[in-house]
């Protein structure tokens, strides 16, 4: 059989993956929201109060209404009698009363009648009882009102969405104390090669400390999922395949990382095809590094055939493991990857046809960020831990040269 079906441009790749999976029906569980950090949600979030629950000052200074600051500056301040102080974590039981002022500190209530706030630093205490004004605001001004970030009601967010720090917060907020989240779906992980073996070993000539399995399973773990590692398998055909095969039946996912030869290449594939229908839908990336990864979908499954080399493994796995994953929780809005346009500080070579994908060292110099390409071979895993970002070649660019303002995707 030939060693690459034909090979397909990556995003044409991950298109035709993703739209073979079936519509995902993630399990769910109900979640503390303190513990649903990377959890995708499986319900609209509906407000059940305002946000903020009071008008608040957000700055230390003196509530006003706006009006009677008009014309204050620097040689023509305003003076306003103080009434009062509003203490923090209480209400304010009073009203200003017009051509007054009262002390108020950031978060605290904003007392009926006023309507903005002036800058402690730009006021002055003119007498015991009195407020010099350096500077005029509007109505609203250093301000929230009640309700303005949320009304009851409101869906705040959406069934889909990825829990990050801000939901987090942001629910609590509002006392929504559980979120019903998607269960962390599990991926089965194998290596496979004759010369790996486990990292508690210590390696004979020509073997080498499997790698794939754990820097895998980390990146998994790290975008919502639960990672089984079903070791390391022959070069053999039956003891892969009775390996995959349990993997396959147990898990919701697997990845498998063969060697380098296309003859463990197709062992992978062989087994695949045995798994389910549709099977194999791409064999080979118009990519680099990347270029034998198979992308296949068996019984509703995803399984994904990786590359051995460590640096290819986990390229490819963030391109096309991770929304595999996202498809299985549920998650519906597209995590855009992080670009930042740099200036490349040497020249990089690259093949017309094949978009090439090279580790740099981002830094910012004074005139903007520099990118200097860490020149690496694919089994050179610690290339990849030196580096902060990938610097994307594309497939119609003969090389990019030092000078030029290139695009460099950030790790997420």
């Amino acid at each position: 059989m030939p060693q690459f079906l034909e090979l397909l441009p990556r995003q044409e790749a991950l298109d035709t993956f993703i739209h073979n999976l079936p519509i995902p029906h993630p399990k769910m569980e109900q979640t503390r929201t303190i513990d649903s950090n990377g959890r995708i949600l499986l319900e609209d979030i509906i407000s059940p109060e305002l946000s903020p629950p009071f008008s608040r000052s957000t700055v230390d200074g003196y509530a006003v209404i706006a009006a009677d600051t008009f014309g204050a500056s620097d040689s023509m301040p305003v003076y306003l009698p103080v009434t009062g102080e509003v203490a923090m974590g209480k209400p304010a039981d009073f009203s200003l009363l017009p051509g007054c002022t009262c002390l108020i500190h950031t978060g605290g209530m904003l007392p009926e009648g006023a309507d903005a706030v002036v800058m402690l630093e730009d006021t002055q205490i003119a007498s015991p009882n009195e407020i010099e004004f350096f500077k005029s605001v509007a109505a609203g001004e250093n301000i929230i009102t009640a309700g303005e970030d949320v009304r009851p009601g409101d869906v705040v967010i959406k069934a889909g969405s990825r829990m990050g720090p801000a939901e987090i917060g942001g629910l609590l907020a509002l006392g929504i104390l559980d979120v019903m989240t998607a269960q962390p779906p599990l991926v089965g992980i194998l290596s496979s090669g004759d010369e790996i073996i486990p990292p508690q070993c210590q390696p004979q000539p020509g073997q080498i400390r499997d790698i794939n399995s754990y820097s895998l399973q980390a990146l998994i773990q790290r975008y919502g999922g639960q990672a089984k590692l079903y070791g390391i398998a022959p070069d053999e055909l039956d003891a892969l395949e009775r390996i995959m095969k349990r993997a396959f039946e147990e898990c919701d996912m697997l990845i498998v990382t063969a060697g380098s030869s296309a003859s463990t290449r197709d062992l992978t594939s062989t087994v695949i095809r045995q798994l389910g229908k549709p099977g194999i839908l791409v064999h080979g990336v118009r990519i680099r590094p990347g270029k034998p990864t198979i992308l296949a979908v068996c019984d509703g499954k995803p399984v994904i055939g990786l590359p051995g080399n460590p640096v290819s493994a986990l390229v490819i796995a963030s391109f096309f493991a991770i929304p595999a994953l996202e498809h299985l929780m549920g998650k519906t809005q597209t995590t855009p990857r992080p670009v930042l346009k740099a200036e490349l500080t040497l020249n990089v070579p690259s093949v017309t046809g094949r978009e090439d994908f090279i580790p740099v060292h981002l830094f910012l110099a004074k005139d903007g960020y520099k990118a200097e390409p860490i020149f690496f071979k694919s089994n050179m895993i610690f290339s990849l831990a030196r580096s902060n970002g990938l610097l994307r070649i594309p497939a119609d660019a003969v090389g990019l040269s030092a000078g030029e303002s290139v695009e460099v995707y950030l790790y997420l």
